[in-house]
């Protein structure tokens, strides 16, 4: 690819990593290599089985766990940074064609690093580079500098009739 461009994944609605899970495959069945950070995440979830499967695929959680349920600690905090430093690097490296920070919108939700941390770090990839940030709540200076945005939109869940995550499914 001779340009890479920035996609926004977000909203409140179901899909959001398993829309980049899609581009992803895609894009390894095209050739290219792809590198995942799965921010606020460190529970396994299924998807981080599929490196076993393909070889251009590398998947990293970069969290100590889900504390959506709680207050970030400080190790969530110096966990987050470290990720993001990691995937600065991995972005200027330019060796993955396909660059998926899962969760990254959540991380700048809760605090964990700045939006400005997140603009230096799109500013910083070589150009060639397609990146793709996902979450809820977006912070509309993200949703400035991408070229794609998609807000998924929650109209019914089974979640609200007492259906929980199922492997293979949801996690």
């Amino acid at each position: 690819m001779e340009r890479g461009y920035i996609h926004v994944y977000t909203g409140n609605g179901k899909g959001k990593t398993t829309a980049a899970l899609g581009l992803a495959l895609r894009a390894l069945c095209a050739g290219k290599k792809v590198y995942i950070g799965q921010f606020v995440k460190g529970i396994r979830y299924s998807e981080v089985k599929a490196e076993e499967y393909l070889p251009d695929l590398k998947i990293e959680q970069l969290g100590r766990s889900c504390f959506i349920e709680r207050e970030p600690e400080q190790e969530d905090i110096d966990a987050a940074k470290m990720g993001l430093e990691k995937c600065k690097q991995i972005l200027e490296k330019g060796e993955h064609d396909v660059v998926i920070l899962d969760e990254i919108n959540i991380a700048l939700y809760f605090k964990l690093f700045t939006v400005k941390d997140v603009l230096e770090t799109l500013k910083a990839r070589d150009p060639k580079v397609e990146v793709v940030l996902t979450g809820r709540y977006a912070p509309e200076e993200i949703i400035e500098v991408a070229d794609l945005v998609t807000e998924m939109k929650e109209i019914k869940h089974y979640y609200y009739k007492g259906v929980m995550a199922r492997e293979g499914i949801e996690c």
